[in-house]
């Protein structure tokens, strides 16, 4: 009986030590580096790495929810297209060229930058040596491939009515790690989010793309006093 009342004592003390926070931060601002792989839904384009980052803050309401907005920017990237036959778009559409959209065999190639700003809840485990946390964030993006991509086939013969810059809604969903390296600053070690776009097109009906996101920075706390 002694000894299951010591190993249950012990148990919650180490509990306790490492999940008791005594002044979770209020408020958070961090830069990170982010990594985006996205897939433009496009016959004939593969997925791109795109490399980036940015910084946003955490306000937070109480000590395990809050809202984040944060902005995000990543290079220029160069889009190719490999169309091996003539493409003719599903469903037809119509075009200042004509009545449907035709995209000429051939390689194609435009160059593309991606912007991100998104706002949502987040949700957090405050630890004396860690926060985990989880969040869901919405807004938009912008990239200019797809209008880029576009006009570049145009001028080899094809007849795509020109999207320009776009700026869909967008969504990121996921969640991380902040290793505390001191009462005001925490490595942001991993995050990890699934990411939707929802850029249009005039050779297909896709709208919706589902890409990938990691990102790694510093977390910069400010606690109550």
């Amino acid at each position: 009986m002694r000894l299951k009342y010591t190993i249950l004592v012990g148990v919650t003390l180490l509990a306790t030590t490492a999940f008791s926070q005594e002044e979770p931060s209020k408020v958070d601002f961090y830069a990170v580096y982010s990594y985006l792989r996205f897939n433009p839904a496009l016959p004939g384009v593969q997925g791109h790495n795109l490399n980036g980052g940015g910084g946003g803050a955490t306000f937070f309401l109480d000590k395990y929810f809050g809202v984040t907005g944060e902005l995000m920017g990543y290079e220029t990237a160069i889009w190719t297209a490999n169309f091996p036959s003539r493409l003719v778009a599903t469903p037809p559409v119509v075009t200042p060229h004509g009545t449907t959209a035709i995209v000429p065999a051939g390689t194609y190639s435009a160059r593309a930058n991606m912007f991100t700003y998104l706002f949502g809840p987040v949700v957090r485990i405050p630890m004396k040596k860690a926060t985990v946390f989880g969040e869901t964030l919405f807004g938009g993006s912008n990239t200019n491939g797809y209008g880029n991509l576009e006009r570049a086939i145009d001028a080899g013969g094809g007849t795509l009515s020109v999207s320009g810059s776009q700026h869909p809604f967008s969504m990121a969903v996921g969640g991380g790690l902040d290793i505390n390296l001191s009462e005001n600053v925490a490595i942001r070690v991993a995050e990890f989010d699934y990411f939707l776009t929802r850029y249009t097109n005039s050779i297909t009906s896709t709208n919706n793309q589902n890409n990938f996101r990691y990102l790694f920075g510093i977390v910069f706390e400010f606690h109550p006093k």
